[in-house]
C-alpha cells in the first residue's frame, strides 16, 4: 500500500528575487521556517508559483538544493520538474533527485501537447528515471491539454506515480472510480479544496497558503479530522481572498499579497510584471478584510 507523500497543505513556495533579478536566498530561507512554523505539511519548490518557466536549468537546480538544505528533513520538499520535452523533465527530475529532493511534482507536456497514449509514455518514461514519489499536475487551463480519466487510471499503476495535482475538478469522480485505491490526490485550486477532499482527496497544493499558511493547513486539518462544518467555515471565509490572489495571472498577485505584508519577495520575472494599481488596491482590502497581519 502506497502512502501519499504527504496529507494537509503543500505550499506552492513563490521564488523571492532581488532587485538585481537573482534568487533571493536569504528571504527564501525565512519563507521557509515561517511555512513550516505555521504547520504546512509540505513545500513545493519551483512549481508554477515559484516561475519555474522563467528559472534556467541549472538555476532550477540550485534552487531546490538550496531548499532541501534549509528545511533540513523538516518536512517534504516537492520539486517541480517538469517540462513539454520527455528529455529535458528526465534531466531535471534525475538532478533534484541528486541534490536530495523528497518527491517531484510533473506538469502535462504544453504547446506541442501529445495525445492521451504519448502521456502514458511521457510520464512512464519520468517515473523510469527516478526512485522519487511523483505527483502529476493536470493544469488544463495552463497546458491546453487534460490528462483523461482513464489516463490517471493507467499511471497510477505505475509504482512511483504516487498523485495527481488535480485543477479539473469536473473530472474527480471518474478518475476515482478508475483508479487505483492508493492513488492520492490533491486540489489544485484554493476555492475547490472541501470538493474535492469529500471525494476522498488527501489535502491541496495551495497558492493562498503563502500568505495565509496557519489557515490553509486548519482548514485541511479540520476536514481530515471530521470537523466538517469547520472547514467549511474556512474555506466560506477565504473566498474573497482567494479572487484577489487570482485577480492577474499567477503568481503576479500572491507576490504583491506578500510584499504587501512586508516580506519584500520582489517583483516577477518577464514576461510577468507587477500587478495593476487597480488589483494592488483589490488585494490590500482583501487582506485588511481576511485580518492578515503585516509582518514585523
Amino acid at each position: 500500500m502506497r502512502e501519499p507523500v504527504f496529507r494537509g497543505v503543500g505550499t506552492a513556495l513563490v521564488t523571492p528575487f532581488m532587485p538585481s533579478g537573482e534568487v533571493n536566498y536569504p528571504k527564501l530561507g525565512e519563507l521557509l521556517d515561517w511555512q513550516i512554523d505555521q504547520g504546512v505539511d509540505a513545500v513545493v519548490i519551483l512549481g508554477t508559483t515559484g516561475e519555474s518557466p522563467a528559472v534556467p536549468t541549472e538555476e532550477h537546480i540550485d534552487v531546490v538544493a538550496k531548499a532541501v538544505e534549509m528545511v533540513r528533513g523538516r518536512i517534504p520538499v516537492i520539486a517541480g520538474a517538469g517540462s513539454n520535452s520527455t528529455a529535458e523533465a528526465i534531466d531535471q527530475t534525475k538532478r533534484c533527485t541528486q541534490v536530495g529532493a523528497d518527491a517531484i511534482l510533473s506538469v502535462t507536456p504544453y504547446y506541442n501537447k501529445t495525445t492521451q497514449r504519448g502521456l502514458v509514455a511521457h510520464f512512464s518514461a519520468i517515473a523510469a528515471a527516478t526512485q522519487l514519489p511523483i505527483i502529476l499536475y493536470n493544469v488544463p487551463s495552463r497546458t491546453n491539454l487534460n490528462i483523461n480519466p482513464e489516463t490517471i487510471a493507467e499511471l497510477s499503476r505505475v509504482e512511483n506515480i504516487v498523485a495527481v495535482k488535480e485543477c479539473n475538478m469536473e473530472q474527480i469522480g471518474a478518475t476515482k472510480a478508475l483508479a487505483e485505491p492508493d492513488f492520492a490526490w490533491y486540489s489544485g485550486e484554493d476555492g475547490q479544496v472541501i470538493p474535492l477532499m469529500a471525494w476522498g482527496g488527501s489535502g491541496v497544493i495551495s497558492v493562498m497558503s503563502n500568505v495565509i499558511p496557519g489557515d490553509t493547513h486548519d482548514l485541511v486539518t479540520r476536514w481530515l479530522d471530521g470537523d466538517f462544518d469547520g472547514a467549511r467555515d474556512i474555506q466560506l471565509r477565504t473566498l474573497p481572498l482567494i479572487k484577489a490572489l487570482f485577480a492577474e495571472v499567477n503568481p503576479i498577485p500572491v507576490k504583491e499579497a506578500l510584499n504587501l505584508l512586508g516580506w519584500e519577495v520582489g517583483d516577477p520575472r518577464l514576461p510577468l510584471v507587477p500587478p495593476s494599481d487597480a488589483t494592488r488596491a483589490l488585494l490590500a482590502q482583501a487582506l485588511q478584510d481576511y485580518g492578515v497581519a503585516r509582518r514585523g
